[in-house]
């Protein structure tokens, strides 16, 4: 397998990269801040049935404020990366192999073997592509032709990197 093809300059491009990472990685701030939240406003309920609302409220309205501040987070993370990153357009290309993956971007170019990849997986636009537990970087999908999709598609199916 030998697939290559290029990234245009686009300046929503790396916005939407940086959105789909950060996202990833800070799913986890939105499940703990429901799960705050939600025991902030039983909290506030059994208080206010029981009787003893007046010496705990302020504790419950703690924990439902830092519930809400942690779920609203990851999107004011993922704006600010796609605000800021929009001036990183660069032209750049994957070329990818049955040995790895080399991308490159502007003057910078990296690549990721595939023995060292643990996973991938598939979103809207993007697979993404995590050695170990950390997502270390995005295939787009939109760049490629769909017979190149489906080829590197039924490739990391064949691996066990990508769920059938």
């Amino acid at each position: 397998m030998h697939i290559r093809f290029d990234v245009p300059a686009d300046p929503a491009y790396p916005g939407q990269v940086a959105a789909v990472l950060s996202g990833v990685r800070l799913r986890r701030y939105g499940y703990i801040g429901a799960v705050l939240a939600a025991a902030g406003i039983l909290g506030l309920a059994a208080a206010r049935v029981a009787g003893w609302g007046e010496r705990l409220s302020p504790l419950y309205i703690a924990l439902l404020l830092g519930g809400a501040l942690s779920m609203l987070y990851s999107p004011w993370v993922r704006f600010n990366a796609r605000r800021r990153s929009d001036r990183y357009a660069v032209e750049g290309d994957y070329d990818i192999t049955d040995d790895n993956i080399m991308m490159r971007s502007g003057s910078e170019e990296g690549g990721i073997a595939w023995d060292g990849v643990s996973r991938v997986v598939d979103t809207r636009d993007f697979w993404v592509v995590y050695v170990g537990r950390i997502p270390a970087t995005v295939i787009p999908r939109r760049f490629m032709s769909a017979e190149d999709a489906d080829t590197l598609a039924a490739f990391m199916t064949d691996r066990g990197l990508l769920g059938a």
